[in-house]
């Protein structure tokens, strides 16, 4: 047995094989694998009630199976981070992904994420004129734009990828100092605005395309530098997304997220296609450290006079050596 698995009392297994061992109760299992559901996700998927789905749920939190954690008015489920949750990943795993069940549930849960998407993409269609104005509500701009050119401003940048790079603005401030940069985005709205303002700018070494932050369509080590600026609060999966923005950094390359802290504006996840209410230090230094990079730095900044909402920042490397090519030796 690998050591940080944890050991579990004959009694501790039996609760938890018992609570795995329904087919209810499994099936939400496997759905949570895939992602963070609430009760009204689940129930749509599963076509129950939400009362009974309730008390799946916690039969499987008294196991220790899944983790409730509430944002404002609503509470989100994931697997759990301790005590069955080997035994199951180990359940899940060896689910036949082509039983119709399964095959039916995950066809659901693609719907559900589906009209998540729908929702930010009318969003940013509806608000891609004023994004810069609204951002400039929830945070304190400046202090933030220098704290991220003080944490990235140790070595230089060549390649610089910017995720969900809405109206380039991350590009356009860091043009200066990179061969080239690179935005994706998934609004298209989005990035009609981003690249009217590259090239009103002048910066011909930067672009911006449509893609998906979580298959980003570029071969791995391709960048020094990968920002995730107030993204990860719009995705239904953000440890994946930064998971894959960790993939195509080079030996040694920087990883930036900034995103809101924790707050309590319902409105915004009802108005402003908010999935996320922020996150804590803690929760994205995991993120970042099961992705295999090491975190370099963590900040919070305050809000400013008319904000509600701090903002924080993290800074994490790849930890692999980027070797240097040998020197050519002169032959007389």
């Amino acid at each position: 047995m690998p050591m940080d698995q944890e050991q579990l009392t004959f009694t501790g297994l039996t609760t938890t094989l018992k609570a795995a061992g329904e087919a209810t109760r499994l099936r939400i299992l496997a759905l949570l694998a895939e992602a963070e559901l609430t009760v009204s996700d689940l129930t749509e998927i599963l076509r129950q009630s939400q009362p009974r789905l309730s008390r799946h749920l916690r039969l499987l939190a008294e196991a220790r199976l899944v983790e409730r954690f509430r944002e404002g008015a609503w509470a989100f489920y994931r697997l759990g981070e301790q005590g069955g949750i080997d035994i199951a990943r180990t359940l899940i795993g060896r689910l036949d992904p082509e039983d119709p069940v399964i095959a039916r549930d995950r066809e659901r849960l693609t719907a559900v994420r589906a009209t998540r998407a729908a929702a930010a993409q009318n969003y940013f269609r509806r608000h891609a004129a004023e994004w810069d104005r609204i951002r400039k509500l929830h945070a304190a701009d400046a202090a933030v734009e220098d704290a991220i050119r003080a944490a990235l401003s140790d070595k230089p940048i060549r390649a610089l990828l910017d995720l969900g790079t809405g109206t380039g603005r991350m590009l356009e401030m860091f043009a200066p100092e990179i061969e080239r940069g690179l935005g994706l985005d998934l609004s298209l709205d989005m990035l009609s605005l981003a690249r009217e303002r590259l090239d009103r700018a002048g910066l011909r070494h930067c672009s911006v395309r449509h893609g998906d932050i979580y298959d980003l369509a570029l071969a791995r080590d391709t960048f020094d530098v990968v920002i995730i600026h107030q993204v990860l609060h719009f995705l239904d999966d953000s440890a994946r997304a930064i998971r894959e923005a960790a993939r195509v950094l080079r030996p040694g390359g920087r990883l930036l997220v900034v995103d809101f802290a924790p707050h309590d504006l319902e409105f915004l996840r009802e108005e402003h296609a908010h999935r996320r209410l922020g996150f804590t230090p803690e929760t994205v230094t995991q993120w970042l450290e099961a992705a295999g990079l090491d975190l370099l730095r963590q900040e919070t900044f305050a809000p400013g006079p008319e904000g509600k909402i701090a903002v924080s920042l993290w800074l994490a490397r790849d930890p692999r050596i980027l070797l240097a090519q040998p020197a050519t030796r002169e032959v007389a």
